[in-house]
């Protein structure tokens, strides 16, 4: 049996992207929430909570727009035009929260408020950016000849603005709901409070963006039953599963919160995002350019996949373990005492 190496790069770039947002999500979460601890201290056993795996979150990133390059080149070359400005302001904020990780640790004096502002801002910036970026995925790229065909500034739009908001506000959801479960004592219980106001919060940017995406893009409003001639339950009840889930994730948060649970509420959000990801691929799927180029016009010659796919099998596997290992090493609550420093 022939494998289908288009499609088996298009699940490789997919599941990366989906771990990338999920890991990456929750530090860039604590980031977003940092301006509202309350003490040096409380900053302190943030960071230390995502110190030891934060920079290993970021492969996935790298995974995932390294493979688009290599798997995708078509694809690569009109998504990189169309979207130059904020995946440039993504990767300023990401480097300088990076930055800001390792020098807040070390700056004394001044120097620790103003990096502590830095982590923070580059925390916001690179989730409002990356949600700039999957809005004007959503809404469509425009194409002519196998190029990019837009404005410079296509992806600002009120919807793209809606996205990036949600998204803001979705990755704090994760970041509070990971520090309640890594965190003890006031800091657990702001960690509570930040994860109700961000799961509330988070809960409406979604209906917002379903309904609006509806009418954003045909294509996607006819995925999910809406069609020129009317409404078909079918299409609609093929789909279901993906809504439920979300609203099983959205019950999860509220009810482990309700409960005082430490890990439920961290699933509930994970399968809030996995749900919104499912979505997404289900509105645009075949396409890697949407709504114009699919996977398979996309791709590079098969000869080109199948090498890349060796050393994938050797190394995904790789990194896997590792970063299992890594969690389960630094596994249980992080407290001011057992932190980095």
């Amino acid at each position: 049996m022939t494998l289908d190496l288009p499609l088996v790069w298009t699940v490789l770039i997919a599941v990366a992207v989906l771990f990338y947002v999920l890991l990456d999500g929750f530090d860039l979460g604590i980031g977003i929430l940092f301006p509202f601890s309350r003490s040096r201290q409380d900053r302190d056993v943030m960071m230390n909570t995502v110190a030891p795996v934060w920079d290993g979150n970021e492969t996935w990133l790298v995974l995932g727009g390294g493979g688009l390059l290599a798997a995708f080149p078509l694809a690569y070359s009109i998504l990189m035009p169309a979207f130059y400005l904020p995946v440039v302001l993504m990767l300023a904020g990401l480097i300088l929260r990076g930055v800001a990780f390792e020098f807040r640790f070390r700056g004394g004096g001044r120097g620790r408020p103003f990096w502590t502002a830095m982590f923070a801002g580059g925390s916001i910036l690179a989730a409002f950016a990356q949600g700039l970026i999957l809005g004007g995925f959503i809404q469509g790229v425009e194409v002519a000849d196998n190029r990019f065909a837009g404005g410079a500034f296509d992806w600002f739009t009120p919807y793209t603005l809606l996205v990036a908001a949600g998204l803001v506000c979705g990755y704090a959801l994760l970041g509070a709901t990971w520090l309640l479960w890594k965190t003890t004592d006031a800091l657990h219980g702001d960690a509570r409070r930040w994860a109700l106001i961000a799961g509330v919060l988070t809960a409406l940017f979604l209906v917002g963006v379903s309904l609006s995406t509806l009418v954003v893009h045909p294509l996607v409003a006819e995925r999910w039953g809406w069609t020129g001639s009317g409404f078909d339950p079918n299409r609609l009840l093929s789909l279901i599963i993906i809504p439920l889930v979300g609203l099983a994730g959205l019950a999860a948060v509220g009810g482990g919160l309700a409960r005082s649970s430490h890990v439920w509420p961290f699933v509930g959000a994970v399968l809030v995002f996995l749900s919104g990801y499912a979505g997404l691929a289900a509105g645009f799927f075949p396409y890697v350019v949407p709504y114009a180029v699919d996977f398979r016009a996309g791709a590079a010659p098969d000869n080109a996949l199948a090498m890349m796919l060796v050393g994938t099998v050797i190394i995904l596997p790789l990194i896997l373990v590792y970063t299992a290992w890594v969690y389960w090493v630094f596994r249980g609550k992080v407290t001011l005492e057992t932190g980095y420093h």
